[in-house]
């Protein structure tokens, strides 16, 4: 497998992954633990306000964040929406970027002042893994709070785009 095509299927995996919890932050009642509902989106929001710096990264320009979120929370139904364009921009970007382009290294600065320096690949592998870790986060937030979290992992993804990996190498799934 390519690192192109590896890395298209986790960049289609956290644009599921968003989607599935931003609409669940969404469609949660706003009076209902009020401060960890927010506490949630605006962790969701970072995972935005990450993309888009590191988006902007991979195309050489300013990202114009003092930080790595926003003083405000966004609206969930909104935020669910700018989660679905950033995602859409990293699957397009991923479309014509070359595959020897991956393995360029970026130099940039992060929103501490800090220097930094990846390549292509590694700063869009980070985009996957410091979502789902955030993910994973506002997941166990949610449960605190009674709230069942999405089953957003890798593994389910891949089996519910593709349900017939569940008969390959003609095992049937446990419990059929």
């Amino acid at each position: 497998m390519s690192a192109k095509t590896l890395l298209k299927s986790l960049l289609v995996y956290q644009a599921w992954a968003n989607d599935e919890l931003a609409g669940k932050l969404a469609g949660m009642d706003p009076s209902r633990d009020p401060e960890e509902r927010r506490a949630a989106i605006h962790l969701m929001n970072h995972i935005h306000v990450v993309s888009r710096i590191f988006a902007a990264h991979l195309r050489g320009v300013a990202h114009g964040y003092a930080s790595d979120n926003t003083p405000d929370t966004p609206e969930p139904r909104a935020l669910r929406v700018a989660l679905a364009e950033i995602d859409g921009w990293y699957l397009d970007y991923l479309e014509t970027v070359a595959e020897q382009e991956l393995a360029d290294p970026v130099a940039f600065t992060f929103t501490d002042g800090d220097r930094g320096c990846m390549t292509r690949q590694e700063m869009l592998t980070h985009i996957v893994l410091h979502g789902s870790y955030h993910r994973g986060e506002i997941g166990r937030m949610l449960a605190r709070i009674a709230h069942s979290p999405p089953w957003d992992t890798y593994a389910v993804h891949l089996h519910r785009v593709e349900p017939a990996r569940r008969l390959q190498h003609g095992r049937q799934p446990a419990g059929a």
